[in-house]
């Protein structure tokens, strides 16, 4: 049975963009301006993020048109480079990269629904045993994905609208925050000052010399991390490509526009920040004196809105980030399993994964992904995947970019509806620009990096069980 193309240019608009909107947006401007000190430097980080994102979703649109079947990435390593290229990061998407993120959206999702609920606050410990710990907030988590789960598995047409309605929701939310910013802050004063504020190399309010300019790029590769995991997944609309009604032009234009319209609101809703509050002092003992970099926990955006509305401002923020997370796992969990039902049909993942059920869709894989991501929701170490698959997560990019030249070469005949613009000099951009980025992690986040590329070397010995398996069954 066949997957049923019913995903139309809006729906690849509302999976791309919904899928990259999660909680990081309202959370990671703090630990940015905690590294860099400068808000400007901040917004610059949110623009060169889209830049970049941008610069990889142009390339494969390109890939998308050329292989418009489901797997997305998958297939356009495997035709690049071979199978087990291919599989190594689809092993890297299953065990930590997607399901990791699952599991940390979930996480967050369960966290701000406690602001209504505080019966089911990270504080309500159901389970203890030793430093294994769980908690209420951790089991609604892990109910979250399985209800998504089974929403989706009643068909396309079931997760699209939730889909749809939950992207609108969050857009309309951060254009709101960002017209309340334009707003409520024309007076404020504090944009100036903030833009003002250089780059030192150190903390807010250091009474540090102005740093060289390679502290300066230093500083921003370690601090685009944040503003590039909140601009992530915009992929996960190439593994649902079989589902795309005219997949060559809605792909790239659903890349292009969901793209597009996250970074641009993205951008905008850090400015509305900087509007709000100033950069902050470290020790302050009010919301405003903490400012975006000091904001507790880091809720930056509960922080910026409280001048405007005070101590509304936490349930405010806590709805908006609910319902940002419920769309954003949607997403992934809608788009994730169709990548391990195509490693299931090439006979490089569990064969069930590669069955549809009665309304066309994988079920099988979708019950296993939410099964791993449910086993992070528990044992609380997804975080730490997720720092360590960073590097290992934008090295696939590249190598995937990469095989846009190869196949250019391998494939000259191959149809290609839409090209790559700015080829070769736009995709050699993002190869050197996210290549720059993996260097200062190598350097200064050297510990992540090395668990990262440990789970993509066992997916080497993996890749062989599932190789021998299929060749077993081929063999006459």
């Amino acid at each position: 049975m066949e997957n049923k193309r019913s995903l139309n240019l809006i729906d690849t608009i509302a999976i791309v963009s919904g899928s990259m909107i999660g909680s990081g947006v309202f959370i990671v401007a703090a630990d940015m301006t905690r590294v860099l000190g400068s808000p400007f430097w901040v917004l610059m980080c949110w623009v060169l993020s889209g830049l970049i994102t941008l610069l990889a979703a142009l390339s494969y649109g390109e890939l998308a048109g050329m292989m418009p079947q489901a797997g997305g990435q998958f297939i356009y390593l495997k035709r690049a480079f071979g199978a087990r290229t291919a599989f190594v990061y689809g092993w890297s998407v299953f065990t930590v990269i997607q399901t990791g993120v699952i599991a940390a959206v979930a996480v967050a999702f369960g966290r701000y629904l406690a602001v209504f609920f505080p019966l089911i606050d990270e504080q309500q410990v159901v389970l203890s045993l030793g430093a294994f710990v769980i908690n209420r907030t951790q089991l609604v988590a892990v109910a979250m994905v399985l209800l998504l789960t089974y929403m989706n598995t009643r068909g396309i047409q079931s997760g699209k609208r939730i889909q749809r309605i939950f992207t609108s929701a969050k857009l309309l939310a951060l254009l709101g925050l960002i017209l309340t910013g334009l707003f409520f802050a024309v007076n404020s004063g504090y944009w100036k000052v903030n833009m003002a504020i250089p780059f030192t190399g150190s903390p807010v309010n250091s009474d540090a010399h102005n740093a060289s300019a390679l502290s300066l790029a230093t500083a921003m590769g370690v601090a685009l991390i944040g503003s590039l995991f909140s601009s992530d997944a915009w992929n996960n609309v190439t593994f649902i490509a079989g589902e795309v009604k005219r997949p060559e032009r809605n792909i790239f234009l659903g890349l292009l526009i969901g793209v597009l319209i996250v970074a641009v609101l993205y951008t905008l809703a850090n400015m509305a920040y900087f509007m709000l509050l100033p950069a902050g002092t470290e020790g302050a003992t009010d919301i405003i004196g903490r400012g975006v970099a000091f904001a507790e926990n880091d809720r930056v955006g509960s922080a910026a809105l409280f001048p405007v509305l005070g101590s509304g401002s936490i349930l405010v923020m806590a709805a908006l980030i609910v319902i940002s997370t419920f769309g954003c796992n949607n997403g992934l969990i809608l788009a994730g399993a169709r990548l391990f039902s195509a490693m299931a049909n090439e006979g490089l993942f569990f064969k069930s994964a590669a069955q549809l059920n009665h309304n066309q869709v994988p079920a099988k894989a979708m019950w296993m992904q939410a099964v791993w991501a449910g086993v992070l929701c528990m044992s609380g170490s997804y975080g730490q995947l997720l720092d360590y698959c960073t590097f290992a997560s934008l090295l696939f990019y590249i190598i995937t970019i990469a095989g846009l030249f190869v196949l250019r070469v391998k494939e000259p005949a191959t149809p290609r509806p839409y090209k790559a613009i700015g080829y070769p000099v736009l995709p050699a951009l993002y190869i050197v620009l996210a290549g720059a980025i993996c260097v200062d992690l190598l350097v200064f986040k050297t510990r992540s990096v090395a668990y990262g590329l440990l789970i993509i070397a066992i997916g080497i010995p993996v890749f062989e069980y599932f190789k021998s398996k299929r060749d077993a069954r081929t063999d006459p």
